[in-house]
């Protein structure tokens, strides 16, 4: 499959071919099953397989628009919405959307949200009201993204990494994650974080300041800051993203974002 792939990248004119649109369209299809996916872990880091995306991008010019009616409600688009949630084991209260293409393991709650293509969301984690999954991102087990996160897609360049969260992960309310941002284990953002590939996330728990780009450490609380830099205009203060603390062992996984907070005395 890769080969086709591969190939149809390189030459367009193959997309006309009944084999190659085919294997695109399998492509699909395993990444709505949760066979493939286009990020995976590979020991103490990630792989990202770049080809997975492309048959992600090339699936678009292969399909035809067409109405779709959801009870009240119509679409028109390229791509079928997911369905037979029952069977899957995952809750969708209404208005919540979800397209073919993307993974939802058993145990997904979806509030009135959306799930986009070659997404990937793992077994007990919570998509909160109105929060957005976008294309290709990888979301761990037991996480929760609360109201109004917005997790960003990516699908080109396609060598660009989706934006990873890992198990066990807090996201506070009107969170932004984009850029491919990799938010390790059991992290917690606090409200209002904005997290893009060049935010300075910068450890203040120390005598020292410490800067990470793109990755929150495992377990860090993570609330919003910002720093002074400098401008021809003048100083202003640049918005970046605080690690004040770790989160304990004793916190339970299934407390809220509140509880977790609440340790470091930070309101949300």
């Amino acid at each position: 499959m890769q080969n086709i792939i591969e190939a149809a990248w390189e030459n367009r004119e193959l997309l006309k071919d009944s084999a190659t649109q085919s294997t695109i369209r399998e492509v699909i299809e395993l990444l709505d099953k949760g066979k493939l996916r286009v990020a995976e872990p590979k020991g103490n880091d990630w792989q990202v397989n770049e080809w997975i995306k492309k048959a992600v991008i090339l699936y678009f010019p292969i399909q035809k628009m067409e109405t779709m009616e959801v009870g009240i409600f119509e679409y028109y688009d390229k791509m079928k919405l997911k369905s037979n949630y029952e069977s899957l084991g995952v809750r969708v209260v209404p208005n919540a959307v979800a397209r073919y293409g993307a993974y939802l393991a058993k145990g997904v709650i979806l509030m009135p949200s959306y799930v986009n293509i070659g997404a990937y969301v793992d077994s007990g984690t919570m998509v909160d009201t109105w929060a957005t999954v976008g294309s290709c991102a990888q979301i761990g087990k037991d996480v929760h993204l609360s109201g109004g996160v917005g997790i960003g897609g990516v699908l080109e360049p396609v060598q660009a990494a989706p934006v990873i969260i890992e198990d066990g992960c807090f996201i506070g309310s009107r969170c932004i994650v984009v850029e491919g941002v990799h938010v390790r284990k059991e992290a917690v953002l606090g409200a209002n974080v904005v997290l893009t590939k060049s935010t300075k996330i910068i450890d203040v728990t120390g005598s020292e300041p410490k800067e990470y780009k793109g990755m929150v450490p495992p377990r860090s609380v993570v609330i919003p800051g910002c720093y002074t830099k400098a401008f021809p205009a003048g100083h202003y203060q640049v918005p970046c993203a605080l690690i004040i603390g770790q989160r304990k062992e004793s916190t339970d996984l299934k407390t809220s974002l509140n509880n977790a907070l609440r340790e470091y005395d930070v309101a949300i």
